[in-house]
């Protein structure tokens, strides 16, 4: 009998009929696969309904202590007897703990009371606390304190000096002077007395500074005494973080399917950004390929799950499925993909092969296009067909930028054009002095409560999971949409919006965000649910004509 693998967890719902994928899931963009949509359903169950640990979600507002939203993700496998069943995992920590029982291990669990990171964090604490003892101490602040007051004496009376000796010297060079106009000569003795008087000047400038550099010194000395200690030991402190965090990045080490093993440090040295970032393997994804790869299970499919309130700036829906994050993710799980059979990633596939582009306005100097959803405006790295090459093909002879403004691969709408460099540079200020009014129309998940309004939350790229944006007060850029809904009709709300600013996925995260209007366009696959496409359409764009200054308002309503 093939042993117990203690984190398998077999299938209470029945999965007879239900196929195999041919592929492991890409896990940067999917549709999860019905077993493990049925794995994550279970997994749900029981975290609704365990009371082996509490940790406070935000669902349940009885519950004390800080609302932490967790990822969670489950890994469909196979194991030598061919029976199907699944792994949990959670990102971060759960109930302040890395091990539970209905989960899988973290891949180096820094928590380990007997473990040497524990270890070690109480030497660097310990460390810690002696550097702010030692910069707080009474005696060290009154040093300081008297250093300040001394140096500002030993100006002051330095300054009088010169100002007494500049004073003698404006004396001796008005009787020069005076003597010269009048035609005289000063006697030798005079002459002598001024030379004598401008030695001694400098001569005591200098005795009186050198004295206060003494009392200085001997002053800063006390304070060095202090800070020789705190220089010490913040130094012994930063080889000690740095070690221990070498010894950390090694220790991360993930397997993959060849059964080969790379550690952090490796993994991201070869990125851009060469170290690896903050928690960089403890998120849910690199948990569960490593537990099933120890343990000789095949993968068969995966999906990762957000459970609890969603943070203040980023957007999780309770019970949503995401894809795996890049920053910290997609190095370590390239790595540990190699040796699966994974499905194609679907930023590398055109989705505008077999579209047509419908051009609404046309003249000598611009156009403006109906864009299909799931069309590049520009050209990507990967895929070079879009607005931009379609209308170098249809007009080989215009010049210039060409590309005005432009909309998301997967909304549709109209796109202006531009056919010359002047024609691009006038309709680009009236962008600038927001002189160009755009009107969107969105179909939303759910009935939004309010009619309409003005939803303000500045926006920044998430660093750690481009190109997701996230709301963010301290760095965040100005965003402004006005909205006013249309209709609400099964538990979904058609609404326009007219951006006041042009931030990325803006009206994306505005209609997604809690503090925004709190549903997500339907089929929007980074903020919201994945449908048949992101229903969000530009249907109206008015400007002047650069040229013959005529307002021009161009519509293109939705099919939706």
């Amino acid at each position: 009998m093939a042993k117990k693998i203690k984190h398998f967890i077999s299938f209470k719902t029945s999965i007879e009929g239900i196929s195999l994928p041919e592929k492991f899931t890409f896990p940067f963009y999917y549709e999860p696969h019905p077993l493990s949509i049925i794995a994550a359903n279970e997994l749900q169950e029981y975290l609704t309904n365990q009371n082996e640990w509490q940790h406070n979600f935000g669902l349940d507002d009885s519950m004390d202590g800080m609302i932490i939203g967790k990822m969670f993700g489950i890994l469909v496998v196979q194991n030598d007897e061919n029976e199907i069943g699944y792994l949990a995992a959670f990102s971060g920590k759960l109930a302040d703990k890395n091990i539970h029982q209905r989960f899988v291990p973290p891949v180096f669990d820094m928590l380990d009371e007997n473990g040497y990171f524990k270890k070690e964090e109480i030497i660097l604490n310990n460390l810690n606390a002696d550097i702010e003892k030692l910069e707080n101490d009474l005696a060290y602040q009154d040093l300081k304190n008297k250093h300040k007051i001394l140096e500002q004496k030993a100006f002051e009376t330095i300054e009088a000096k010169k100002l007494e000796i500049r004073d003698r010297k404006k004396k001796r060079d008005f009787i020069r002077k005076d003597a010269t106009i009048r035609g005289l000569e000063l006697d030798l003795k005079i002459i002598e007395d001024f030379k004598r008087e401008s030695l001694k000047d400098k001569s005591d400038l200098k005795k009186l500074i050198e004295n206060w550099n003494i009392q200085l010194n001997l002053s800063q000395k006390s304070i060095d005494e202090f800070e020789n200690i705190i220089i010490q030991l913040k130094e012994e402190r930063k080889a000690k973080s740095a070690a221990l965090q070498k010894r950390l990045h090694d220790e991360y080490a993930f397997l993959n399917a060849r059964g080969e093993t790379k550690n952090l440090h490796d993994i991201f040295s070869a990125t851009k950004q060469q170290k690896p970032p903050a928690a960089a393997g403890e998120c849910a994804a690199p948990k569960l390929l490593q537990y099933a790869f120890k343990n000789n299970l095949k993968p068969i499919a995966m999906a990762e799950f957000w459970w609890g309130k969603s943070p203040k700036s980023e957007i999780r829906k309770h019970q949503h499925f995401y894809p795996a994050c890049r920053g910290k993710c997609e190095p370590i799980l390239e790595h540990m993909l190699k040796g699966l059979t994974v499905d194609d990633n679907p930023m590398l596939v055109n989705p505008a092969e077999n579209k047509d582009i419908s051009i609404v306005y046309d003249d000598e100097y611009l156009c403006i296009v109906n864009k299909p959803a799931e069309f590049l405006s520009v050209p990507g790295i990967a895929i070079q067909d879009s607005i931009y090459t379609r209308i170098k093909e249809k007009y080989p002879e215009i010049s210039g930028p060409i590309i005005v403004h432009r909309l998301d691969m997967s909304t549709s709408g109209l796109l202006l054009i531009a056919k010359n460099k002047r024609v691009h540079q006038k309709l680009q200020k009236q962008f600038i002095d927001k002189t160009i009014s755009k009107r969107y129309v969105a179909l939303l998940e759910g009935n939004v409560k309010t009619d309409e309004g003005i939803i303000d939350l500045p926006l920044r790229v998430d660093l750690e999971d481009r190109p997701r944006q996230m709301v963010c007060y301290e760095y965040g850029k100005n965003a402004k949409t006005k909205y006013k809904v249309v209709e609400r009709k099964n538990n979904t709300t058609k609404i326009h919006f007219w951006p006041i600013t042009g931030r990325t996925h803006q009206l994306r995260v505005h209609a997604s965000h809690i503090l925004g209007l709190n549903a997500p366009i339907v089929g929007d696959d980074l903020y919201g649910k994945k449908s048949d496409r992101l229903y969000l359409h530009a249907e109206s764009i008015s400007f002047e004509h650069p040229e013959t200054k005529k307002i021009m308002t161009i519509e293109a309503l939705s099919d939706f």
